[in-house]
């Protein structure tokens, strides 16, 4: 039993102080709660993983938080100190904008990467906010890039070939090693989106607690599978992230429920709730960790980073079929009818 050190001590004194109370109090027993959240988030040390972890961020429908995941997972990682790097792998460059990168047409971009097979270290920056969170951006060349793929050789593999280069590059040159990628995708399943899985070993999938959460994920599930089987054996889904999460509905709660209950080994304990100030920080070209650090929105991506930070990644042995029940279980909750809210 390891003995306790002054930063455990006064953690406990600090939980202590926070007085116990009930749903009598509804605001009280918030503001109480995320006090406990934030002192158990305080002094807590990210631990860097055996190797690169590669995760494509992806979910085929729009609006469901996947750009937002991505970007302030990224940034509460780095701000831990970690090495991470984002590859903005779609043409609307909303990636690049809330890490406050530059991403005007002519600017060296995913789409060099892809295309003209540009070195990506000639292409990623850092961001302003976290010198070591590392971004290659994106243009509105990428549009089309779809098309300009289906011609070339290995079409498949240029992300992974180029990451891998990048990677081996930064070893060369003395830098520190990546910990993180993540890989912010178009929601769509094309070729882009084809090169992400490919690259990657982890899928994370943010899932939105509204109706029609499970929608089509029955489909992505059945293109990873595809992925797995022809591509990329290692990729697997070890992530899903609740998001747009309001515990106030009834609605919220039963999708988050069936989730769980399709998705236990996968989903994260942390919900991401709607919050103002997660959707203006975009617009002010930030994450929500530099735009309003104090904000619930800012500690909740702190706390589901700490989660997928303890979470060791999936051994290949015990990932092999979990795919296919995956897309089992994700059929069975679109059967329900109203995208996965009976069962």
């Amino acid at each position: 039993m390891h003995p306790e050190t002054p930063l455990d001590a006064n953690r406990q004194a600090r939980l202590e102080v926070i007085p116990q109370v009930d749903d009598s109090t509804p605001l009280l027993a918030e503001l109480a709660d995320e006090a406990r959240r934030r002192v158990a988030l305080h002094g807590h040390t990210f631990v860097r993983p055996e190797q690169t972890r590669v995760f494509t961020v992806a979910n085929q429908k729009g609006g469901v938080g996947k750009t937002t995941t991505a970007v302030n997972l990224a940034a509460a990682l780095a701000s831990a100190g970690l090495q991470v790097l984002v590859i903005d792998n779609d043409p609307q460059g909303n990636a690049s904008t809330a890490l406050g990168v530059e991403h005007r047409v002519g600017t060296p971009s995913t789409y060099d990467v892809l295309i003209n097979e540009v070195p990506m270290a000639d292409v990623a920056v850092p961001s302003s906010a976290f010198p070591n969170l590392v971004v290659v951006p994106a243009t509105i060349d990428l549009s089309g890039a779809e098309i300009e793929l289906v011609s070339m050789v290995a079409r498949e593999n240029r992300l992974r070939n180029a990451l891998a280069e990048y990677l081996r590059h930064r070893v060369r040159e003395g830098q520190p090693r990546v910990d993180y990628v993540f890989i912010d995708c178009p929601p769509s399943l094309g070729l882009l989106t084809v090169n992400a899985f490919v690259a990657a070993r982890e899928v994370l999938i943010p899932i939105q607690t509204e109706y029609y959460a499970l929608e089509g994920l029955g489909q992505l599930l059945n293109s990873i599978e595809l992925i797995r089987a022809h591509l990329n054996p290692a990729l697997h889904v070890s992530t899903i992230l609740l998001t747009m999460f309001d515990a106030r509905t009834n609605l919220a709660r039963e999708v988050a429920d069936e989730v769980r209950t399709h998705f236990p080994d996968q989903t994260l304990r942390t919900t991401v709730p709607r919050s103002v100030r997660i959707s203006e920080a975009p617009g002010h070209g930030q994450t929500v960790l530099t735009y309003d650090p104090g904000s619930s929105g800012a500690l909740t991506y702190r706390e589901a980073a700490r989660e997928l930070n303890e979470r060791s990644p999936r051994a290949q042995e015990s990932s092999t079929g979990q795919g296919q029940a995956a897309t089992e279980q994700a059929g069975a909750a679109e059967a329900t009818g109203d995208g996965g809210t009976d069962a």
